[in-house]
C-alpha cells in the first residue's frame, strides 16, 4: 500500500515538474519588451536572420528618440490635466497659454508620426514584398495613422 501511494505521488510530482519545465522553456517571448516584440515580428513575418538583425538595429537606433518623445507626450498630458483642473476649479482659462500648449502638442504629435513613419518605412525596406505587405497590415491594424504609410 505504501509503495503504491509513493509511486503515485512520485509520478504526479514528476509529471507536474515536467509540465512546468516544458512550458517555461517553450513559452512565447514576452511582447512587453523591444526584444520580445522583435522576436514576435521575426516569427510572424518569417524574417531571415539577416533581416532580423537589420530591423533590430533600426529599432534600437530609434528607441532613445522615441522614448524621449514618449516622455514629452506624458508631460503634455500632465499639462493638459492641469489646464483642465484649473478650468474646472477657477472657471478661468489662460487662452494664450492654452494656444501655446495646443501648438506644442501638435508639433510633438507631428514629430512622433514622422519618427514612427521613418522607422516603419526603414523596416519595410529590409523585407520582401510579401513580408512588407503583411507588416503594413499589422501596423495599420494597431495604429489607424499607419494608413498614411501606404500613400
Amino acid at each position: 500500500m505504501k509503495s503504491t501511494f509513493l509511486s503515485v505521488c512520485l509520478g504526479v510530482t514528476v509529471g507536474v515538474l515536467a509540465h512546468f519545465t516544458y512550458f517555461h522553456f517553450n513559452a512565447p517571448a514576452s511582447t512587453n519588451t523591444l526584444e520580445g516584440q522583435l522576436a514576435w515580428i521575426k516569427s510572424e513575418l518569417q524574417l531571415t536572420d539577416a533581416q532580423y538583425v537589420r530591423i533590430k538595429e533600426l529599432h534600437q537606433a530609434s528607441s532613445p528618440r522615441l522614448r524621449a518623445m514618449a516622455v514629452q507626450v506624458a508631460a503634455l498630458q500632465a499639462e493638459f490635466t492641469a489646464f483642465e483642473k484649473m478650468r474646472r476649479t477657477s472657471d478661468q482659462v489662460d487662452f494664450l497659454e492654452f494656444a501655446r500648449f495646443v501648438e506644442t502638442r501638435r508639433h510633438v504629435s507631428r514629430e512622433c508620426l514622422d519618427s514612427t513613419r521613418q522607422l516603419v518605412l526603414a523596416s519595410a525596406q529590409v523585407m520582401t514584398a510579401q513580408q512588407r505587405q503583411r507588416y503594413i497590415q499589422l501596423v495599420a491594424s494597431v495604429e489607424p495613422l499607419a494608413q498614411t504609410f501606404l500613400n
